[in-house]
């Protein structure tokens, strides 16, 4: 009896095993703790493993995120091949993270896999597309005949009284036009439903031909390069019209205007928010205000440009580069004019593009992508003379041939 109490007993074999047990269950140095404090030393325990779950979690997805948008690819994968019957007439442009495809008789949305989404018929000669965010125009070239859309399918036409030279749209669908009668021109603004909003005479003196238009993402101003002789000089003028209420109690509407001496402007572009950049011979300039647009900031070029792609974050221009290693520079600026990166290349390219934030370069066997940060992800040649090259998801690519379009991932 006297050894069952004993080790029956607080003091015995089986109360010292449960009290060295217990022992171990509380932290060290917790023994004098009382039960909130022991309660909160165990809730920053589980944070702080919590955090370093959180951390080789996040360490892992920037590992793999470097990896992917970093790597560099040697070869091509065909996913989805389509044959096309007539790929000389038809054109492709992206739109929405679609591609729209346009030829002389008809338009239309397809998706990455190629599935047709809606289509439109019409007759043109010589179509050519415009694209904003979810909006397009297709306009016929040196015709009278302009179709309007979103990402649901038409939404307004307009025949013009003269032939179109070119036709611009905005993020909210309305579109400005220049058109010309022979000794003059005009450049007319219409809403997404077509209907005339506006039509601006212009002359060859006063203030110039237009060279390009463009319209602010809210539609409240159209941005105009003309070009003149002066001086035996040719000189550019880019003028902003406001239609809105600002815009009203001024000349032709004309907010603000800047003439530039002796220097090219073929180019117009509305970036991000109420900036916009004119592409010059000799760099570019930028301008920033909702209203009343100011010059704000002009990055000159010390090389002749050859080549210029902007999309509404990134403006790009490339540069013959003589005497280096490599054939040709590459220079992009964000939309404050700050230099992103410069990198050489030597891919004999006749077609440069922005497309989903990466730089596509490609000839008739070639294709070149390059990433965000200026390094060349793939560089390789593929089968078939090549037409058209988009990006149109992670890692996948349309490529449209001589013979079809491919659905391509690099690998």
């Amino acid at each position: 009896m006297a050894n069952q109490n004993t080790r029956n007993a607080p003091g015995g074999k089986d109360g010292t095993r449960r009290q060295q047990v217990n022992a171990r269950r509380v932290p060290p140095g917790a023994e004098t703790l009382d039960y909130e404090e022991r309660r909160t030393l165990q809730k920053r325990r589980r944070l702080l493993r919590i955090l370093v779950v959180l951390l080789i979690l996040a360490a892992v997805a920037g590992g793999l995120y470097y990896y992917m948008v970093r790597r560099q690819y040697r070869g091509v994968k065909i996913l989805k091949t389509s044959e096309q019957e007539d790929i000389i007439s038809t054109k492709y442009v992206e739109m929405d993270g679609k591609i729209l495809k346009y030829s002389p008789e008809e338009v239309s949305m397809i998706n990455a896999d190629m599935d047709t989404l809606w289509n439109v018929t019409y007759s043109m000669q010589n179509p050519v597309a415009d694209v904003r965010d979810t909006r397009a125009v297709i306009a016929d070239r040196d015709g009278t005949s302009l179709k309007i859309f979103d990402k649901k399918g038409l939404t307004g036409s307009a025949d013009t009284s003269y032939p179109i030279v070119k036709a611009r749209i905005s993020a909210k669908g309305l579109v400005a036009a220049i058109l010309d009668s022979g000794d003059d021109t005009w450049i007319n603004f219409y809403a997404s439903d077509g209907s005339l909003i506006a039509e601006n005479q212009t002359r060859i003196d006063d203030p110039g031909y237009p060279m390009d238009v463009c319209i602010s993402n809210d539609g409240v101003i159209m941005m105009v390069t003309y070009q003149f002789v002066q001086g035996g000089k040719t000189t550019s003028y880019v003028a902003f019209y406001n239609f809105g209420d600002v815009g009203q109690n001024e000349d032709d509407r004309i907010v603000s205007g800047y003439t530039y001496e002796g220097i090219v402007i073929p180019q117009v572009q509305y970036l991000k928010g109420s900036t916009s950049t004119a592409i010059r011979e000799d760099g570019i300039t930028l301008y920033q205000g909702r209203q009343i647009p100011k010059e704000s900031i002009t990055v000159k070029a010390d090389k002749e440009i050859v080549s210029t792609f902007v999309d509404e974050d990134t403006i790009g221009l490339v540069f013959k580069n003589e005497g280096a290693a490599k054939m040709y520079r590459m220079q992009v600026y964000n939309t404050s004019g700050k230099l992103k990166f410069t990198t050489d290349f030597d891919t004999a390219y006749t077609n440069i593009r922005l497309s989903r934030g990466y730089i596509l370069l490609y000839n008739s066997s070639q294709i070149c992508v390059i990433n965000q940060k200026g390094e060349v992800r793939f560089l390789g040649t593929v089968d078939g003379s090549i037409k058209d090259f988009f990006r149109i998801g992670f890692n996948k690519y349309l490529l449209v041939l001589d013979n079809g379009i491919n659905v391509i991932k690099l690998t």
